[in-house]
């Protein structure tokens, strides 16, 4: 069965790499890995992720995406089938259709019609505004604005992902990016106060917890950047830059048999990732 890369969904979704992680973090997707640990996405997880972006551009509730797209992924075939997919939703449901026929609905307001389709090995996906009822005017994309800005105006992406943390509070990757650019920046206790609001929202993420890490080392809490990268592999146990940071600061803490446990965790996880 074939998988598609990041690279992929980058191509037929027209989704960036940011916005992809930040769709897998939030749940919507649990994609495979890889031989060298890296995302491969299955035809479902396509169509899922497409799905999810349309529903929350729509500004459809998290509780109510997951429940279409849950219904959504027990009505799609594991393949392409050869007639084609028609998909589109009203409300919270998402309705699949194949072949030439169109679903249409007597009411409600559609929030997604997207054509599916495969020609000459290509998986092509086309989006149908005509079959929708009119929207809002779209959002402004914050969190692409900050990335776009990050290289050439550093306040400028910290403006934009500050707008993209308020707009969508849940979204880890604005979190992530925010604080980790004003710890850049020098503003150490904004970047602080940042980690600490955004891990109780979004919870405990692993990116987040090694990031406050990073930033507590350079106040010089020891103490308490060790007790952040413990949570970070916790959460994440293959992130191996966490077991890095928690092998060099044992060692300098003088506790050697931890440092050669986590120095070990390291280069196992760095060769899985070489292989």
């Amino acid at each position: 069965m074939r998988s598609y890369s990041v690279r992929d969904v980058e191509r037929v979704l027209q989704l960036s790499a940011g916005t992809t992680r930040g769709l897998i973090r939030a749940g919507f997707v649990s994609p495979g890995r890889g031989p060298k640990r890296e995302y491969r996405f299955s035809f479902q997880d396509l169509i899922v992720l497409r799905a999810a972006r349309g529903l929350i551009q729509a500004k459809v509730p998290r509780k109510r995406i997951r429940r279409s797209l849950e219904s959504l992924r027990r009505e799609l075939p594991v393949s392409m089938p050869l007639s084609g997919l028609a998909i589109c939703a009203v409300g919270d449901r998402v309705v699949v259709r194949e072949g030439d026929s169109r679903w249409q609905a007597d009411s409600g307001q559609y929030l997604l019609g997207l054509d599916v389709s495969v020609h000459n090995g290509v998986l092509r996906m086309v989006e149908h505004p005509r079959a929708a009822a009119p929207l809002p005017a779209p959002q402004r994309d914050w969190f692409a604005e900050g990335l776009a800005l990050e290289a050439s105006d550093p306040r400028a992406a910290i403006d934009a992902y500050r707008q993209a943390a308020e707009a969508d509070p849940d979204n880890s990757a604005a979190w992530i990016n925010l604080g980790r650019l004003l710890h850049a920046q020098g503003a150490t206790l904004e970047a602080e106060a940042v980690y600490g609001q955004a891990l109780e929202r979004v919870g405990p993420d692993p990116l987040l917890l090694f990031n406050q890490g990073v930033l507590l080392e350079d106040l010089g809490r020891t103490a308490a950047a060790l007790a952040a990268y413990r949570s970070a592999i916790t959460e994440d146990p293959e992130l191996a830059d966490g077991h890095y940071n928690l092998a060099r600061l044992y060692e300098s803490l003088g506790e050697p048999q931890q440092a050669i446990r986590h120095l070990g965790q390291y280069r196992r996880l760095m060769g899985s990732e070489g292989r």
